[in-house]
């Protein structure tokens, strides 16, 4: 099991309004918002979007056996606005559906970035493979990858689905197959089958890894903002959206993906005087201000520099689970209860998971899963995976703590003597863990997302720092191109700037690292100018890691 994953759930994460084809075909034209001397609200935005669907709906392969909902909205400072889609299929969810339409400042339509061209026409949508089958299929799968471990309380949820990412679409089951391990920490596996035939189509891992004031245990003294309550005060910060930090008292639970059973409680922590922790291990609430502390500047980066406000963009505050499982060496973000939660490690490969950097790898899951929505496998498994990377480590370097300064180590706090390293991945040069690719090849696609992110990873340093050696928060870099080419790098406001376009208006589903390279230009693009030094450096960052 791969250190620091991002729990997703199994059905698609949707949000705004639900508006079928046919209801588009019938939709009468909203009030155009052109000449308004501001951006359009959200309403308005989608509203709009609508009528354009509904004149469009022949061009863009639309028809009234499909439904489409808003998962996000994107307005520029000039009044045009991206709106994000996800598709069903006669009411069932289509994998790679997702499209996003941009609009003109006047509400004209620009173009529609697509996860997939294919039409949506099955002759049926029964299925010839019964869905028990389709459950025991999946739990074999799960089994198979844990070979000589047994599994607990292993169970397997499949849910009817159109497959459209791999190939023509087809009917197929996706199955959340989960389980405890002998230690009782949870195991995951999403596995794809063709509801015609039974075959394999895909699978991967669910739990998407990476790995007032207080004293916690990475960053020195922290301020913390917390709610006075009747016994003192509780680490719950009303100035974020509510987000709060619990104990859960090293009990494990399989709220996992969509189906949670026996969730681990983690009540709010507590505490008499507002001075939390001692910055050691022996007092339980040393991780927790850790923990409340990368919550707080995850939030405050994405919403000082991006402008979102929460994880979700609608300002509402998630919350963290500490002390979880039994020497469990991994932290994972889950899209089914909007919270982190954090392993205390093992003592010999890791300490307790609640560095800064991880706590921005896994919030940014959540990001991605209310915008591109990466799939978590191949291709776009990596740049998921790299994508955390690339935030969290913007997280560490925007916190600027003196005590875990930014750089472009993953993990580096955590890691312990008997890990083999000294952190869990190197975006300077990836191939330093011994496992993940500095450049890309047709092979990249065949790793495991924590191995094949380097390729982005390495694209990511490049842009923002350049070629050659240097030191960075203390620790020596040193990125070598694959073609032997000089990169100048533009910063890290601007990579932060142009990745994160790319991801909330150009990336969808299925975005591989060709479709990556063609994103973050258009960003670079939208940004800076076509002409502009940006630009080529973003070309110049993506031709040195092999993607041309």
């Amino acid at each position: 099991m791969s250190p620091l994953r991002h729990v997703r759930g199994s059905r698609p994460v949707t949000a705004g309004v639900t508006v079928t084809s046919a209801a588009l075909l019938a939709a009468a034209l909203s009030p155009t918002t052109a000449g308004a001397a501001e951006p359009p609200t959200r309403a308005a935005a989608v509203a709009e979007a609508a009528s354009v669907l509904a004149d469009r709906a022949g061009t863009l392969g639309l028809t009234p056996a499909q439904g489409t909902t808003v998962r996000d909205v994107v307005i520029d400072e000039d009044g045009s606005r991206h709106i994000r889609y996800d598709r069903t299929y006669r009411r069932l969810p289509v994998l790679g559906g997702d499209f996003v339409l941009h609009l003109a400042p006047d509400g004209g339509y620009r173009g529609v970035t697509r996860a997939t061209r294919a039409a949506l026409d099955l002759p049926a949508v029964t299925p010839g493979l019964a869905a028990p089958e389709a459950a025991g299929l999946a739990a074999d799968a799960l089994r198979a990858a844990h070979p000589g471990e047994t599994l607990e309380h292993l169970t397997a949820e499949p849910e009817l689905v159109v497959d459209a990412l791999h190939g023509a679409p087809r009917l197929a089951w996706r199955t959340d197959a989960v389980a405890k391990d002998s230690r009782g920490n949870p195991v995951a596996r999403t596995v794809l089958t063709d509801a015609r035939t039974g075959a394999r189509i895909e699978a991967w891992d669910s739990l998407e890894s990476a790995s007032g004031d207080g004293e916690s245990l990475y960053g020195g003294t922290v301020p913390l903002e917390t709610t006075p309550s009747a016994s003192g005060y509780e680490l719950k910060d009303p100035t974020r959206g509510g987000t709060y930090t619990g104990d859960a008292g090293n009990r494990t639970d399989l709220c996992v993906l969509v189906v949670c059973l026996n969730r681990a409680p983690a009540p709010v922590l507590t505490d008499a005087d507002n001075h939390w922790g001692t910055g050691t291990v022996s007092d339980r609430a040393t991780v927790a201000v850790d923990a409340q502390y990368g919550t707080d500047v995850t939030w405050d980066y994405y919403e000082d520099v991006h402008g979102r406000r929460g994880i979700a963009g609608d300002g509402k505050g998630s919350y963290n689970r500490v002390h979880y499982g039994n020497d469990y060496n991994n932290a994972f973000w889950d899209d089914g209860c909007f919270c982190m939660t954090y392993g205390d490690g093992d003592g010999t490969l890791m300490g307790p998971l609640v560095s800064l950097d991880v706590a921005g790898h896994e919030m940014t899951h959540g990001v991605t899963s209310k915008t591109a929505g990466l799939t978590y496998s191949g291709e776009s498994g990596g740049l998921n995976e790299a994508t955390s990377d690339i935030f969290g480590t913007l997280v560490e370097f925007h916190a600027a703590n003196a005590e875990d300064p930014g750089d472009w180590l993953i993990g580096e706090e955590i890691v312990r003597d008997g890990f083999g390293g000294d952190a869990l991945r190197y975006m300077d040069e990836p191939s330093k863990d011994g496992k993940s690719a500095d450049c890309w090849d047709t092979s990249v696609k065949d790793l495991d997302v924590h191995h094949s992110s380097g390729v982005a990873n390495h694209f990511a340093y490049l842009l923002a720092e350049g070629s050659g050696a240097k030191t960075l928060g203390g620790v020596a870099h040193a990125s070598p191109t694959c073609d032997g080419s000089t990169v100048t790098g533009i910063g890290r406001d601007r990579l932060g700037a142009i990745w994160y376009r790319a991801l909330t208006v150009h990336m969808t589903s299925s975005t591989d690292y060709a479709g990556a390279r063609t994103a973050t230009l258009k960003a670079a693009a939208d940004l800076y100018g076509e002409g502009g030094a940006e630009y080529a450096a973003v070309a110049a960052a993506w031709s040195a890691v092999g993607v041309a």
